[in-house]
């Protein structure tokens, strides 16, 4: 009987063994993310002002707020444009310097370092980057297109609306091409080469492989690279902050910029909190269908 008891306190004992490990860290999420995240959610039905010491929930008045606001609707398209064409850019862009680099030659290596150092910069650097690029007045984008004869005069990049969402675009595709490019490089030489040698004993051309062997292969990593990507992109607010303000009048400003500004210029968390609950339900839904209609489960299945 005793002996029987100790083999069920042992295995309890080992069941219980791997929650020994991982509750320290489980805790600490909670703490660090999971109370932060409730407390956003909470302000988003409260009056909550910083300075303001009368805190009261208000139901739904800080979300009539948000979608009755006059540049909502610019808002949500910028989110959109931004992130379609920024993951779009990131995704040929490090599609082709993974293939680039899939085959050895001398030199490779120091090409990769150099190819892939804009992934370790940080977006504080490249935002001051690209605002002082396209200064209208002393931007060395100006000075190299007038050099050239393509523009006349100056252009105020910064100022003019819809050029203004086109730098951040362009800066946000910069900075994200080598993280594309490295998880496709991955996966692409995990590919067996005697795939291709049967390819080419079939007599299959350049396209025929990619499109029939090269990309089934890598569908699984290209799909769950472009989900990240693009919540992280739809999420950042950082270079829109940097290299715009939002401005000029909001049209490079998107749903997070916009939130970080309502948050910590007009010090209303509880609005803050409405655009934050917005876009966890956009990206909570955003991600079920992506991974549903781009038959996730069954990528890589030949």
């Amino acid at each position: 009987m005793s002996s029987a008891n100790n083999k069920g306190r042992m295995s309890r004992r080992k069941k219980m063994e791997p929650w020994y490990y991982v509750g320290p860290i489980f805790l600490l999420l909670v703490i660090m993310f999971g109370y932060p995240l409730i407390k956003s959610v909470v302000m988003a039905f409260q009056n909550y002002k910083l300075g303001n010491a009368n805190v009261y929930f208000n139901d739904f008045a800080n979300f009539h707020k948000m979608f009755g606001d006059k540049d909502f609707l610019l808002l949500l398209k910028n989110s959109v444009v931004y992130v379609v064409v920024s993951v779009f850019g990131q995704f040929i862009g490090g599609l082709i310097l993974a293939l680039c680099l899939r085959d050895k030659f001398k030199g490779r290596g120091i090409y990769q370092s150099i190819v892939f150092l804009p992934w370790s910069f940080s977006a504080f650097v490249v935002g001051l980057v690209f605002r002082w690029s396209f200064n209208g007045e002393y931007g060395v984008v100006n000075d190299v297109l007038m050099k050239l004869g393509i523009i006349k005069k100056g252009i105020a990049w910064l100022g003019t609306p819809g050029l203004s969402l086109v730098v951040v675009i362009l800066a946000m595709i910069w900075i994200g091409i080598p993280f594309f490019g490295i998880m496709i490089l991955a996966a692409l030489q995990s590919i067996p080469d005697e795939i291709y040698e049967a390819a080419d004993m079939d007599g299959c051309g350049m396209f025929r492989k990619f499109f029939s062997l090269t990309l089934p292969y890598i569908k699984p990593t290209v799909i769950m690279t472009i989900l990240l990507r693009t919540i992280w992109i739809f999420n950042s607010f950082d270079l829109v902050v940097i290299v715009t303000q939002g401005g000029p009048a909001n049209y490079s400003q998107t749903l997070p910029s916009y939130m970080y500004t309502k948050a910590f210029s007009g010090y209303d968390f509880g609005l803050a909190g409405a655009f934050g609950v917005l876009l966890m339900v956009i990206l909570g839904v955003y991600a079920v269908l992506f991974l549903k209609l781009s038959n996730y489960d069954k990528a890589g299945d030949f």
